[in-house]
């Protein structure tokens, strides 16, 4: 064989990564390892400086493990290197990735290294991280005399791998190291637990505890601190370091410096049972709180396991140092075992406590359940729960709240408290949102344990602070749904209490809220029975006050009435401001005076407009509430009774439509609440009371206007009889002188007495036919003539106002009848649709006193000069429309009267009941009585139009 072929480069720089790869596989010293990489780099790279450095993760800094000096000279690069935050070795060391600086000589974030590459002339620099997955274990740092940091791709992929090698070796060897130095706690906690079975006492088992403990840990101290629910501070009720503890010494002397209020964040910590650990520079809690415990205790570390028992805090076993420590995991488990061993011991020390009290309370809730099923006296019941509440509770005070929704405030229904202490007569704000949804939800008691630090029914911080409160508990009695009544009690201390205590208050809690939903419905119903007994007697007299219409039997009426209101509401005073429609001053009708001192001066003239009282309730649409310090001067003129606390007022109302005639003033204490029941009655009885007030008020004014239209129909009707007996003896007279001489005078004499008779013939029919009723003719006449009388009647006025007058579509004309602007004018549209023989049937004297009167209205309305058109059309066989057209200007609401858009009031004064609108309206009656049709509106271009139907005669 020939003599082997000398490698190549490529071949050379292979087999020196394999060799140092294979080094590093094989070699457990870490010296050597890092040695070896340390000469792998010397050799396979042309660098001037090489560092390597292992980090140390308690302490965070990094350790030389040498290199490679440019005088060769490696003592600087075995120091220790504290990082430094917003260092350039920092970043290497969080980022966990290369990191490239172009001339080191000039990097600030580099102080030390900037010293050396200045000294040394090292610009390019590149530092690579040496670690085992996300686990940083240190780094490497070698630089040159070359400006700029690039590292050539092969040489990166190979640096890469065998730092990648070193970092897993480091990993190994570190998982190596911690289990030779991890100690065993099998031992010692079975030990433990061996030794606790043979002891009966507690304290002798918590002695065992912290003496094995504190050999496991070796710490400075080893402490078991208690704590004390009532007060909230901790004592330390056993240590190594004491060989007989005093409890009540040692409470008094521990719990100024230990309370909860000072060590917040430590005693919730340990309250969801999590271990406290505080160390070197390193702890759980956040810095304020770290240095607060530190002071506390007076140490420099603290490791501290909660005991528990059935999720409640009973201490903690803490270890303690006077140095900085780091505490290990073998530590932490131990003290965490050693604790939940005390929490399985600790309850037998008060067992035969814990079953005395299991009894008592079970007696307790069987007592209430008891009280509910037999009916006893609610009072009796609450005030016997209430004292057993407050012994098992060692509460202070005993509330049950009721929400009350028209106040928006929680009312004291029912309070008990201890000996020495007032009842409160205060009211509850209504809760947050937060908290009524979580009373909502809850399914035990709430606790607050110091109101000054809990954010919890914040509202009514004020509150409680300043009737000495500093803890509660609160229960929710309807379990599921929005708390309409609350149980809580109080203390004047901060304090805790056991989840056992709130299960019971919570058992307490429910039944009692059975309590008050019975004593509710009680309360409703015997309300009802009040409210619909007074409705029955007021509905009562109100029917018989129907029938009588007297003054006398109105002012009983509305007395009466009055009365039963303030039954209803429970008032010392009802009165009612009373007038009629256009009145400007109120009468005072004092109905009811219960006490002398919700008098009032009944004498007082009320001006309508101005008194703040009325106005108010007639603002309202159903009542207004007052306290009677908001009262004006002027109203306490006449108001002005001593015990007037507050006034509630309500408008005597029927329909929108109709204007209030008066007002229901009720006045009670100012304290007086009055329940919605209450209330609703009222607004039925002042409402009835309106209406039949109204009623009695309509009755009397018919009865009067009936009177009134009686008397005149007799007068009216004797004159009209007298006319016609003078017009009758003057034609019969007339005739007897007999007939003039004249040819002309007597065609003339004959027409006049033509005309006289036709008038005293249809005065007679009147007279005979018309004394009390209408009587409804049947005649028939042209519509020509009926037009041309019409006009006739009118002719007067046309020429007055200088009118001017046209007849539209009879088929025929005629010429005016006066010169100038004024005249009458009929023309003939259609013949053929409108023949001049069409004629009307019906009453014909009425239609014409009809038209008759539209057209008076038309001419009145319309200016001077101005023109009246009258359209004829026929509608259908049997119908002829009238439609009388004029420029005149008419008021909306007179329209709107005629278009019967708006209800009458009879009892408010209104121009309906004055001409020309009377007239009209008695028109459109009298037109559908008649078989015809009346109708009144307005075109776009503002003429306003009388439509009048009338019946065609066959």
């Amino acid at each position: 064989m020939g003599q082997p072929q000398k490698p190549i480069a490529a071949e050379q720089t292979i087999i020196a990564l394999g060799r140092v790869l294979q080094t590093l596989r094989e070699e457990d010293n870490v010296d050597v390892l890092i040695d070896t990489t340390i000469s792998y780099i010397r050799e396979q790279f042309d660098y001037n400086l090489v560092w390597i450095a292992l980090y140390d993760l308690p302490k965070h800094t990094l350790i030389g493990k040498g290199g490679v000096a440019p005088d060769g000279d490696t003592k600087f690069l075995r120091k220790q290197v504290t990082l430094n935050p917003g260092g350039l070795l920092e970043q290497v060391v969080i980022e966990q990735r290369p990191l490239g600086v172009a001339d080191l000589r000039l990097e600030p974030r580099a102080a030390e290294w900037q010293e050396i590459g200045k000294k040394f002339n090292i610009q390019g620099t590149i530092v690579l991280p040496i670690r085992y997955r996300d686990r940083f274990l240190g780094l490497l740092l070698f630089g040159s005399e070359r400006w700029g940091y690039l590292l050539p791709g092969d040489a990166k992929a190979r640096l890469l791998m065998v730092l990648g090698e070193l970092g897993a070796v480091l990993y190994q060897n570190e998982l190596n190291l911690q289990q030779q130095q991890t100690k065993h706690l099998d031992e010692p906690i079975l030990h433990l637990l061996e030794n606790l079975r043979t002891l009966n006492n507690l304290d002798q088992k918590l002695k065992a505890v912290v003496q094995t403990t504190h050999q496991f840990v070796s710490p400075s101290k080893t402490n078991i601190y208690w704590f004390e629910r009532q007060g909230r501070y901790f004592w330390c009720r056993m240590s190594n370091q004491l060989a007989n503890i005093n409890r009540q010494d040692n409470k008094q002397q521990i719990a100024a410096g230990m309370t909860v209020q000072d060590l917040s964040e430590f005693y919730y910590a340990l309250s969801v049972n999590q271990i406290v650990w505080i160390g070197d520079e390193r702890s759980s809690l956040k810095s304020h709180f770290t240095a607060k415990v530190l002071q506390r205790l007076q140490v420099r570390s603290l490791l501290a396991a909660p005991i528990l028992w059935q999720k409640e805090l009973l201490g903690f076993l803490a270890v303690e140092a006077n140095e900085p420590r780091i505490w290990t995991e073998a530590d932490k488990n131990f003290v965490q075992s050693a604790a939940g061993l005390i929490s399985l011991v600790a309850p037998t020390e008060t067992m035969d406590t814990t079953i005395k009290q299991i009894q008592d309370d079970a007696q307790l809730t069987s007592q209430v359940a008891q009280a509910i099923y037999h009916e006893d006296d609610l009072q009796a019941t609450l005030r016997n729960c209430a004292t057993k509440v407050l012994n098992r509770f060692a509460a202070t005070r005993f509330f049950l709240l009721q929400y009350n929704p028209d106040l928006h405030s929680y009312q004291i229904i029912f309070q008990s408290q201890v000996q020495n202490r007032r009842p409160l007569t205060v009211t509850f704000n209504a809760l947050k949102d937060m908290d009524e949804q979580m009373l909502k939800s809850a399914k035990t008691a709430v606790e607050v344990q110091n109101i000054e630090e809990d954010l919890r029914f914040f509202n009514w911080r004020p509150l409680l602070l300043e009737h000495g409160t500093r803890s509660l508990l609160v229960c929710n009695c309807t379990q599921g749904h929005t708390p309409s009544a609350l149980l809580v009690i109080t203390h004047e201390t901060n304090r805790s209490w056991a989840s056992l205590e709130k299960e019971l208050l919570w058992a307490v809690g429910q039944q009692i809220g059975v309590i008050i939903r019975q004593w509710q419905l009680q309360t409703d119903t015997k309300q009802q029975q009040q409210i619909l007994s007074s409705i029955q007697k007021c509905l009562r007299i109100l029917e018989k006050a129907q029938s009588d219409t007297t003054e006398s039997g109105a002012k009983y009426l509305e007395r009466t009435a009055i009365e039963q209101i303030a039954t209803v509401l429970n008032s010392p005073l009802a009165v009612l401001l009373s007038w009629s429609p256009g009145d400007n001053f109120a009468e005072i009708i004092p109905s009811f005076i219960h006490d002398s001192r919700f008098g009032l001066v009944a004498d007082h003239p009320i001006p309508i407009q101005t008194e703040a009282v009325i106005q108010w309730a007639l603002t309202k649409d159903d009542y207004v509430c007052v306290y009677a310090d908001d009262l004006p001067p002027e109203t306490r003129k006449w108001l002005n009774g001593q015990g007037i606390g507050q006034v509630l007022a309500i408008a005597l109302r029927t329909s929108p439509d109709y204007a209030p005639t008066g007002v229901v003033l009720v006045a009670d204490r100012r304290e007086r609440y009055w329940t919605e029941q209450s209330l609703n009655a009222t607004e039925t009885l002042v409402t009835q009371l309106a209406w039949s007030r109204r009623q009695q008020q309509i009755t009397k004014l018919l009865e009067s206007t009936n009177q009134e239209l009686q008397q005149l129909n007799w007068y009216k009707h004797r004159r009209l009889e007298e006319i016609q007996r003078t017009a009758t003896q003057l034609l019969s007279q007339i005739e007897d002188l007999g007939i003039p001489s004249n040819e002309l005078t007597q065609t003339r004499y004959k027409l006049l007495l033509r005309q006289l008779d036709h008038a005293t013939a249809a005065m007679t029919a009147l007279v005979k036919l018309e004394q009390w009723q209408l009587h409804h003719s049947s005649e028939t006449m042209p519509i020509a003539t009926l037009m041309k009388r019409s006009l006739e009647r009118v002719e007067h006025l046309l020429k007055q106002r200088q009118l001017w007058a046209g007849v539209h579509g009879l088929g025929q004309s005629a010429t005016d009848t006066d010169s100038g602007n004024t005249g009458i004018f009929l023309k003939g549209l259609q013949p053929s649709s409108y023949p001049s023989s069409l004629a009307i049937a019906g009453d014909i004297v009425k239609f014409e006193l009809v038209l008759y009167e539209l057209l008076v209205v038309a001419c009145n309305r319309s200016l001077s000069g101005g023109r009246i058109d009258i359209w004829c059309r026929r509608l259908e066989e049997r119908l002829l429309e009238l439609s009388i057209t004029d420029h005149g200007m008419i008021e909306p609401h007179l329209l709107a009267a005629l278009q019967n858009q708006i209800p009458k009031d009879v009892l408010a004064t209104s121009y309906l009941n004055q001409p020309p609108v009377l007239h009209l309206l008695i028109c459109q009656q009298l037109m559908q009585q008649l078989g015809g049709e009346l109708h009144f509106y307005q075109l776009p271009d503002h003429r306003v139009v009388s439509r009048l139907v009338l019946p065609l005669a066959e």
